[in-house]
């Protein structure tokens, strides 16, 4: 059963709740975990919510049943989000980055994630993959899923996530794929930029999928600059 929705007086409790939990983690280490009767409690209602899903066979109802449970953490994820200094790993707050990229909510999960790479968190055991290539692989699906149905893609999401990984170690495979998601989805709007992006998913794994589109882009490149060129001596 999903929780009622907390009360402004409730969330607010929640925050400050989270707050404290995160500052009482022993700072000895810099992957401590955050610890306290809060964090417990918000574990316990992680791992139900987890054998709630567990029990939905159907993608799409998962993916609906995450989007009805994601406001039962947004108190808490403010809080943790709101402590300075030393971050505390945190497997209710990676775990919820991983469900609002599940439905969708990039902005949300961006604003975790930044938060993650910066402090070094990772992700649960379950997840077999680095923050990282998690972020990357996660977001370049989407949006080739989105192409091939020809429905609109948040390119500046996208792009946030490669600046966001540029430096985490992942796969060229999966580096490869993000990039070739970033030019497929500018080429309508941005050829050049477009080009630059699947060139270098070409250079990270020649296998990709992109050397007919390179060819299409070159030639309309080519294109474009020779009428300009025609315009200019007329």
């Amino acid at each position: 059963m999903t929780a009622r929705p907390l009360s402004p007086a409730a969330a607010r409790a929640m925050t400050v709740r989270a707050a404290l939990a995160h500052h009482a983690a022993n700072p000895s280490t810099g992957l401590a975990v955050a610890e306290g009767s809060a964090y417990e409690l918000m574990l316990a209602k992680l791992h139900a919510d987890r054998r709630d899903l567990k029990n939905i066979q159907s993608v799409e109802r998962k993916i609906e049943h995450k989007r009805k449970i994601l406001p039962d953490y947004t108190a808490w994820i403010d809080g943790a989000l709101s402590v300075s200094g030393q971050a505390r790993q945190d497997d209710v707050l990676m775990s919820v980055l991983v469900w609002q990229i599940d439905v969708g909510d990039y902005a949300a999960a961006l604003r975790i994630a930044a938060h993650a790479l910066r402090h070094h968190l990772v992700l649960p055991d379950q997840y077999q993959r680095t923050l990282g290539t998690l972020l990357a692989e996660e977001f370049a699906d989407a949006a080739l899923r989105a192409l091939t149905a020809s429905q609109p893609v948040d390119v500046d999401a996208l792009v946030q996530v490669r600046e966001l990984v540029a430096n985490e170690d992942m796969p060229d495979e999966v580096q490869a794929k993000l990039h070739k998601s970033i030019g497929l989805a500018l080429e309508p709007t941005a050829a050049e930029d477009a080009l630059a992006a699947l060139r270098e998913a070409f250079r990270l794994h020649d296998k990709c999928g992109v050397k007919k589109d390179i060819e299409r882009l070159e030639r309309a490149t080519r294109s474009t600059q020779q009428d300009t060129t025609g315009s200019a001596g007329a």
